[in-house]
């Protein structure tokens, strides 16, 4: 047991760890040892080591407000966190000692780690990427605060029923969440609908008050977040939404039983499911409402933290510095203009100044129709004074451009933050360019596409807001967390210091040619394929063999990031074993992962597809196993632990210019896999890092594309030129793959005929040569080794550490501030 000197509620021993559970197993789960289930001890073990991050939280808020620290903000509409045990073990260093803890009192770690429910906080890449900031903003020391809503239902959890993709209600908080703390003394309250009232003040000052007809209440629920080795654990703070009065006690005295309640069941709405179906004209309206609530609930937040801190609201640029995670927390402009003009009473021009000095803006992606809108009715019936605000930065704006650019009435149109073409629409992307000092891609080409393209007129006005921060992973969740084996190779052929700085991979380049070492490194990669290979089986039934290709391509279903491009080869390839048996090819197991929006039918026919592709193949003994399709199912952060480790082929094949990063791309190659891809997104610099002979390149640039597309692209004459991509398409056509029935497949097959708006058929044919030559590279052990072992060795920059210090350093001004531990707790 823990030593006299060892703090029950911080020591970091096993033996202090082992009483600290058995203590929160009796007096917070009202549970003994003989009664307790599995996820008693899972919750005993959790609290536990909670209380070792919330001693760094006191030290790190009470450190922060004494040296008047700026503070990074990061609005974001997710954050997909991910299942937090292990991750704190990994960052307090004491993985070993709780194992030890637990297998003393009869329990597996591994086993408890498996019981963490999936927070369904966040659904792809910008929910993880708004996590791997947090995570190294707390390694980096800088202080931070994550915004956004605690969502009580995930998107949804996925299963596949007769290979169709079925929505099952994401209840991640069933068992209760020991990692949050509800902060029920913090609660700012959020206006919706009603109407404006202009008013003269005391001063003789022209004022509006809004009248609104309906008011929710804000709580905060914090969770600590803390770094790798060091003390600092900042705060990840969610809103939950509440009504001011859960109950109407005088409509229940008169018999209103349900009126009673309906105030309180309106407002919980807005933090109930994340990403409502906007199809509907409610789900858009719900949608709206909960960005701006988590937006207002924020900003109030900052302002109050500002009063604590008896400071002047014209300060509020130099203490916190706010980011914009996409359009999603766009309407933060209008919102802190209304905070600081209408409640604070700040003059228009001064509450601009700080505005603008606090806010920036991510862009994350370069799809027109993308860039979120809102029609004017919708947003002026639930937010008439936010939209009035819009109205008078757009005139101040546009009268700017006009002087600038005087009889350019086009460049005006397309400039102004209300679309005028059809129905009149709100552009977010627009205000948040405007209302910040800073805009910024996230890889090299999103940042130069987006300065071309959908901001163009932006850049040409304000070049000097522009830059780039390309995305970046940490390592301590993607290669420390999910491959320890590996991580373990690196701490004993580099030092353990990589973890924090990942430029020293590149020491990994004298072990290149090193056989002994390959066979470490083959090792390693072996054992995660048995541990996915057994995953597999279980989750789906299908029997794939660890020595096969691992080809894998795990993300949001998308017709542009061409996961039917995949599919197609996949049928190309099962037609020429087909018909030559004797073909040398490699065993290949094609592995997919990912969810289709409810909404989106074309995502869901490829879903589909792809299971039809899979039954057919896996079940013909023509192919005598060689060929293997996998879908699966629910791909989270929990699953891909065992997938990115795993993968010997990452497939990153977008259409050039519609990926604007990508961040899977970047865990996959840091846990050794190749990349088979187009010159898009981040895939650009992974090459240039990697080197071109390491990378299985192939497709339209984006010129060639824009080149077609100008041209008139014919889908057609792709098919006339190409017989095997004709018999794929004509298999796919006639039921092949959906027992029989032709109707199924047939808006996907129409679509790819006729109009094929994502170029698949046009890279069709380079992509099935550049997957031969990934076959040809495969079957040589030793050469795929070294292009594995470099491409790890070369990934170094795609650390979210290096990105957070390039925000810290060029847009937010943010500095590190060392936290010492209070030696009363250690």
């Amino acid at each position: 047991m823990a030593s006299p000197a060892e703090h029950i509620r911080t020591g970091l021993a096993a033996g202090a760890l082992q009483r600290a559970v058995l203590d929160n197993l009796l007096y917070l789960q009202a549970r003994f040892p003989a009664i307790a289930t599995p996820h008693d001890w899972y919750m005993a073990l959790a609290y536990s080591v909670r209380d070792r991050m919330l001693a760094r939280w006191e030290s790190t808020a009470r450190t922060c407000a004494r040296r008047d620290a700026k503070v990074a903000c990061y609005l974001s509409a997710e954050f997909l966190i991910g299942p937090q045990l292990g991750n704190n073990l990994v960052n307090l260093g004491i993985v070993e000692n709780a194992r030890a803890a637990m297998a003393a009192l009869d329990q597996d770690l591994d086993t408890l780690l498996a019981l963490e429910a999936e927070p369904g906080l966040g659904n792809g890449g910008l929910g993880r990427l708004a996590a791997c900031y947090l995570d190294s903003l707390a390694t980096l020391e800088v202080p931070a605060i994550g915004y956004g809503i605690r969502y009580e239902f995930g998107i949804f959890d996925q299963e596949i029923r007769d290979g169709a993709q079925v929505e099952v209600t994401d209840k991640w908080l069933q068992k209760g969440n020991p990692w949050e703390i509800v902060r029920t003394d913090v609660t700012p309250y959020v206006y919706f609908g009603g109407h404006t009232e202009a008013v003269t003040d005391a001063a003789g000052r022209y004022r509006v008050r809004w009248i609104p007809a309906r008011c929710v209440k804000g709580v905060a629920c914090d969770t600590p977040v803390l770094g790798f080795h060091v003390n600092t654990c900042n705060t990840l703070r969610l809103w939950t939404s509440e009504a001011p009065e859960s109950f109407d006690f005088q409509e229940f005295n008169v018999g209103d039983y349900y009126g009673a309640v309906h105030e309180k069941v309106a407002a919980e709405t807005l933090s109930k499911v994340l990403y409502p179906n906007d199809e509907p004209e409610i789900g858009k309206r719900l949608r709206l409402a909960q960005q701006y609530f988590f937006v207002s609930c924020s900003l109030q937040d900052m302002l109050r933290l500002l009063d604590l801190k008896r400071a002047p609201v014209t300060r509020l640029p130099e203490l916190f510095a706010v980011q914009l995670n996409d359009t999603h927390p766009s309407i933060a402009v209008a919102e802190l203009m209304r905070l600081l003009v209408d409640e604070r009473q700040l003059p228009w021009e001064e509450a601009w100044d700080l505005t603008r000095r606090t806010l920036a803006y991510t862009n994350h992606t370069l799809l027109p129709e993308a860039l979120e809108t809102w029609s004017l009715p919708l947003f002026g019936s639930l937010l008439p004074r936010p939209l009035e605000i819009i109205y008078e930065i757009n005139r101040r704006f546009l009268a700017d451009v006009r002087q600038l650019y005087p009889g350019d009435d086009a460049r005006v149109a397309r400039l102004s933050l209300i679309d005028e073409a059809g129905e009149k629409r709100v552009r977010m992307a627009n205000l948040a360019t405007v209302g910040s000092h800073a805009v910024n891609g996230v890889a090299a080409l999103h940042s130069r596409l987006l300065q071309q393209t959908v901001l163009r007129d932006f850049a040409q006005l304000w070049p000097e807001r522009f830059c780039n921060v390309t995305n970046g992973v940490t390592p301590r969740r993607f290669m420390v967390l999910s491959n320890p084996a590996l991580a373990q190779l690196l701490d004993e052929t580099l030092g353990e210091g990589w973890v924090t700085d990942l430029a020293r991979l590149k020491a990994l380049e004298a072990r290149a040619g090193d056989r002994a070492f390959h066979d470490r490194w083959r090792g390693v990669k072996r054992a995660n394929k048995e541990r996915l290979a057994l995953l597999i089986r279980a989750h789906t039934g299908v029997a794939v063999d660890p020595a096969a290709l691992f080809d894998i391509q795990v993300k949001r279903i998308h017709e542009y990031k061409r996961q039917h491009l995949n599919a197609l080869h996949i049928i190309t390839l099962y037609n020429r074993l087909r018909s030559n048996p004797r073909l040398d090819t490699p065993a290949r197991c094609c592995i997919f992962g990912g969810k289709a929006a409810p909404g989106y039918h074309m995502a869901k026919l490829m879903i589909r597809l792809i299971n039809g592709v899979a039954e057919v193949v896996n079940n013909d003994p023509a192919v005598g196993g060689r060929l293997k399709v996998v879908f699966f199912p629910n791909f989270n952060v929990e699953n891909s632990h065992a997938i990115y480790p795993a993968a010997d082929l990452s497939e990153q094949i977008s259409t050039a210019g519609t990926e604007a990063s990508g961040t899977g791309n970047m865990k996959f190659m840091l846990n050794g896999a190749l990349t088979i891809g187009t010159l898009d997104g981040a895939n650009v610099e992974m090459r240039e890092e990697a080197g071109a002979e390491n990378f299985f390149l192939f497709g339209l640039t984006v010129e060639q594309v824009d080149r077609r597309r100008r041209e008139g692209y014919h889908p057609a004459v792709e098919l006339e030129r190409n017989p095997e991509l004709r018999e794929a398409l004509e298999l796919i056509a006639a039921g092949t793959f959906s027992h029989g029935d032709r109707e199924i497949f047939r808006p996907l097959v129409d679509n790819l005929r006729n109009s094929d708006p994502f170029l698949v058929l046009a890279d069709y044919a380079d992509y099935v040569a550049c997957q031969e030559r990934v076959s040809t590279a495969w079957q040589e052990a030793e050469h795929w080794t070294r292009m594995s072992i470099l491409n790890t060795a070369r990934g170094g920059k795609f650390s979210s550490d290096r990105a957070v210090r390039e925000y810290c350093d060029n847009i937010w001004s943010a500095k590190p501030v060392r936290i010492a531990l209070d030696p009363s707790l250690s």
